[in-house]
């Protein structure tokens, strides 16, 4: 007999890594955690296609786009854990997926599991390790989508923003494969520019989503960088999904996405030791 889901405890609980706090979200409904004091996840419990972050509903948007039968075999990797909002609802779309979500945290990844109703395994795993050490023990072409939303307080770890950290995401995407990392950054976009040009220097085709005064460097917030091998578009529908948003979202591919990030790509000061 499957154990009952407690519900979340609101306020402040230890985690390996510093602090989890669980707060009621009084306008949309749901709980939203932090880590670290840095918005984190938000979930609904009653509904696993609701996703709060604009983020994740862009990110979902192009899954959406590439997959479209409901019915597809998904093999997804999430770097990057936290309360798995995107994969439930990833799970809720494909039923037949089969995910694996990283997550450094084994004390955080213990308390999501407890508090929210998230896909048991094997259609969601939850794998306690660093991101890029997993990957790199990874099968060669043993996954469709790798979704990279990983953070170190506010900012992505710099270890998985570089050229060869990229590398070895390609190298276990299946051909045609889709690579899709959150980069949070200011508006001087440098972040954002780097993930960007290390993406194009791996694979034949980069796009950029966000809102239109994030990508003008007008203010701080999220981008998402998407990378693959086979043609980005963007489609028609994806555009019509992106626009008709809370927060509209425009996208930046082709030339243009090139020579956004163009000389800004990072490399491995030193080989890489877990």
């Amino acid at each position: 007999m499957a154990t009952p889901r407690r519900a979340p405890v609101p306020g402040s609980h230890p985690i390996d890594t510093g602090t989890a706090e669980v707060v009621a979200d009084p306008i949309s409904g749901g709980w939203l955690l932090l880590i670290n004091g840095t918005h984190s996840s938000h979930i609904h419990p009653d509904d696993p296609s609701a996703l709060d972050f604009e983020y994740l509903r862009q990110m979902a948007a192009v899954i959406d786009d590439r997959f479209p039968d409901a019915s597809t075999p998904l093999r997804v990797l999430h770097l990057g854990g936290a309360a798995c909002a995107l994969a439930r609802t990833l799970a809720d779309r494909y039923p037949r997926a089969r995910q694996v979500a990283v997550e450094i945290d084994a004390e955080l990844a213990r308390l999501v599991r407890e508090w929210f109703d998230l896909p048991r395994a094997p259609r969601l795993r939850i794998r306690v390790g660093d991101a890029r050490t997993v990957t790199e023990s990874l099968t060669e072409g043993s996954r469709d989508v790798v979704i990279r939303d990983a953070f170190a307080d506010a900012r992505t770890p710099s270890h998985l923003t570089t050229v060869e950290f990229v590398q070895a995401v390609k190298r276990v995407l299946t051909p045609g494969g889709l690579y899709l990392a959150n980069c949070g950054d200011a508006r001087t976009l440098d972040l954002v520019r780097a993930d960007a040009a290390a993406v194009a220097d791996v694979f034949a085709n980069v796009m950029l989503i966000a809102d239109p005064a994030m990508l003008k460097g007008r203010r701080t917030g999220n981008v998402v960088v998407v990378g693959s091998d086979d043609e980005l578009g963007p489609s028609t529908g994806l555009v019509r999904t992106l626009l008709s948003d809370p927060l509209p979202a425009r996208t930046m591919s082709g030339v243009e996405a090139r020579r956004f990030g163009r000389g800004h790509s990072l490399r491995d000061p030193e080989p890489f030791v877990p």
